[in-house]
C-alpha cells in the first residue's frame, strides 16, 4: 500500500490522523503522549497511523535486507515484498509532515522516534537503510560532524550491533544508536546514542506482584538519573504487557522513575493509562 492509500485508509477507517481537521482541534484532536512507545508497530492493523491516532510519539519497525530492500517484519517467514519501511513509514511520514506544515502533530514541538530495528547482516543492512534514509533528508534529524540538526523524525538504530561501525564512520548521519545500559556512562555523547534501552528481566526480578523491592527501585531511579544527566531517554522492553493491576503497578514505577519511552503492544491501554495518570506528560 502506497502512502496515499494509507493515509486514506487510515481517514476511513476513524483513526485521528495528525494535520488532518480530526487531529487538530477542528475535531477530534490527538494530543501527543512523550511516554508512548509502540513495540513492534507493524504487526497492528494500520502500522504507523494506528499509533498517531493514540498519540503515540515512538514506533518501532523490524527490518531485513532482503535482494537489495528493506523489508518490515518480525521473523524471516513473515517477509512480504510489499511491506517495505517506505511503503509502511518513510512515504506515510513524509505525508504526515507535509500535511502538518513540518510537524508530526501539528501544533506541537515533539519529535517522532522511529525505532528502526535492524535483523539480519547489520552492517549490511545499515549501510543500506542509510541510503534509503539519504532519499528523505528532509524527513529526519541529523547528526553532522557531531552536531544535531533537528527534524521531525528521529531515527534510532536498535538490534544488530554490527550497525555501530559504519554509523560512527558518517560525517552526515540521519540516524542515531539506540545504547545498551554498558554505554550508560561512556564517552559516546547524546548526539550519538540518545537512547538507552535494555531488557527489564535483565536487571529486575519484580514483575508487578506485590510491592516493588526497595533496592531495585533504587537501581531505576539511579539508572535513570545517570542518563538524564547525560541528556539520554530510556525505555525497558520484556515489562509484563498483560492488563492488569500487574502492568499498571510496573507502569507506574517506571513512570515515577522518569523512564522516557514505556514499551508496550496495547496502544489504547497505555494511552488510557497516560492520559488519566499525568495527562499524557
Amino acid at each position: 500500500m502506497g502512502a496515499a492509500a494509507a493515509f486514506s485508509a487510515a481517514l476511513a477507517t476513524g483513526v485521528a490522523v495528525p494535520g488532518t481537521a480530526a487531529a487538530t482541534g477542528r475535531g477530534r484532536g490527538t494530543i501527543p503522549l512523550p511516554r508512548a512507545h509502540a513495540h513492534n508497530d507493524y504487526e497492528h492493523e494500520r502500522p504507523l497511523f494506528d499509533a498517531l491516532g493514540h498519540g503515540f510519539t515512538s514506533v518501532e519497525a523490524d527490518i531485513w535486507l532482503v535482494d537489495g530492500q528493506l523489508l518490515v517484519a518480525h521473523d524471516e517467514i513473515d517477509l512480504d515484498p510489499a511491506r517495505t519501511l517506505q511503503a509502511l513509514y518513510l512515504d506515510p511520514l513524509l505525508d504526515v509532515v507535509r500535511r502538518g506544515h513540518g510537524r508530526v502533530y501539528p501544533g506541537h514541538r515533539v519529535t517522532l522516534q522511529l525505532l528502526i530495528d535492524i535483523k539480519n547482516t547489520g552492517e549490511a543492512t545499515y549501510r543500506a537503510l542509510s541510503r534509503v534514509l539519504e532519499r528523505y533528508d528532509s524527513l529526519f534529524m541529523k547528526a553532522i560532524d557531531g552536531r544535531t540538526r533537528k527534524g521531525p523524525v528521529q531515527a534510532v538504530i536498535s538490534g544488530d550491533r554490527a550497525a555501530r561501525v559504519p554509523m560512527e564512520e558518517e560525517r552526515v548521519r540521519r540516524a542515531f544508536y539506540d545504547g545498551r545500559l554498558d554505554d550508560l556512562g561512556s564517552s559516546a555523547p547524546a548526539s550519538f546514542i540518545p537512547l538507552i534501552s535494555s531488557n527489564w528481566t535483565h536487571s529486575f526480578t519484580w514483575l508487578g506482584v506485590g510491592p516493588m523491592p526497595e533496592a531495585e527501585r533504587r537501581l531505576l531511579h539511579d539508572l535513570t538519573a545517570t542518563a538524564r544527566a547525560r541528556r539520554q531517554r530510556t525505555r525497558f522492553w520484556a515489562t509484563p504487557d498483560l492488563p492488569g493491576p500487574e502492568r499498571e503497578a510496573v507502569w507506574r514505577e517506571l513512570v515515577a522513575a522518569g523512564v522516557d519511552h514505556l514499551n508496550t503492544d496495547d496502544l489504547p491501554g497505555l494511552a488510557a493509562f497516560l492520559r488519566e495518570i499525568d495527562g499524557g506528560r
